[in-house]
């Protein structure tokens, strides 16, 4: 088999179940919770690193930022044969009880670009429910030892434009821009981020199983209205969080191991 043209590797190269992450900076810290990881590859905004958890192989791969270079990290991950994708990332705060260093599980994302290549308008973007229970209960574990403060589930906001929502008002369709957010909080949308709703997409499209958690940086809608607005750039407990979620299902169907 060629190797694939962007991430360039190969089959065999990645495991079946793979932590995705946006930033290439962050590939190595989630690549510390393997055994024997090792760098794979690197290629433009792609960075690869495998290893073993529970003597499972897993690999943990960038997908830059946004919906397009997401898809293409997925897509050629699922030729190489991987099924199982956690991503790993980080978003804003959109509703008033969600806080800077908060987990975000999200259980559905908004459409809004690149999953209308995917889906018919009209059907909706969705984690896979066992992949997200893995996650609900390894967050609920982390909480009660009060290594994070709270954590949520629900559906989060998922944009093509990071500053059409940070500077609305400077864009033609601001009123068109703020009308939708307001619409957002009041539907009952948790937290605004940049890749769930494509990488659930391809999850439906392509039959892999696909799940979503995010670190809360903060929320500025709380500072809007003058209530504390922690701000939290710190990803590691997220990383922890996704890594105990996979070894959750690794249990479950690897009960030997």
């Amino acid at each position: 088999m060629e190797k694939q043209y962007h991430l360039q590797i190969s089959d065999g190269d990645a495991g079946e179940y793979v932590l995705l992450t946006g930033d290439p900076g962050r590939v190595s810290e989630i690549a510390r919770h393997f055994d024997n990881a090792e760098k794979i590859a690197q290629n433009r905004e792609y960075i690869t690193y495998t290893g073993y958890l529970d003597g499972v192989k897993v690999s943990a791969v960038s997908t830059g930022i946004g919906g397009p270079s997401a898809a293409i990290a997925v897509e050629e991950l699922v030729k190489c044969g991987a099924h199982t994708f956690i991503r790993i990332g980080t978003c804003g705060g959109m509703s008033l009880d969600v806080c800077g260093g908060d987990l975000v599980i999200a259980t559905g994302a908004t459409r809004e670009g690149t999953d209308r290549e995917y889906l018919p308008d009209g059907y909706p973007c969705v984690s896979d429910f066992f992949v997200t229970c893995a996650l609900e209960k390894a967050a609920s574990a982390l909480r009660k030892e009060h290594i994070i403060p709270n954590y949520h589930v629900g559906v989060v906001h998922c944009k093509d434009s990071f500053y059409g929502q940070h500077d609305p008002d400077s864009m033609p369709i601001s009123d068109e821009l703020n009308s939708r957010w307001k619409a957002l909080i009041k539907s009952g949308c948790l937290a605004s981020e940049m890749e769930c709703s494509t990488i659930f997409a391809i999850g439906a499209a392509r039959k892999v199983r696909t799940g979503g958690i995010l670190s809360v940086v903060w929320n500025k809608d709380r500072e809007r209205q003058g209530l504390d607005s922690h701000v939290s750039h710190s990803t590691e407990t997220v990383i922890m969080c996704a890594t105990d979620a996979l070894r959750l299902i690794i249990k479950r169907e690897f009960p030997q191991n």
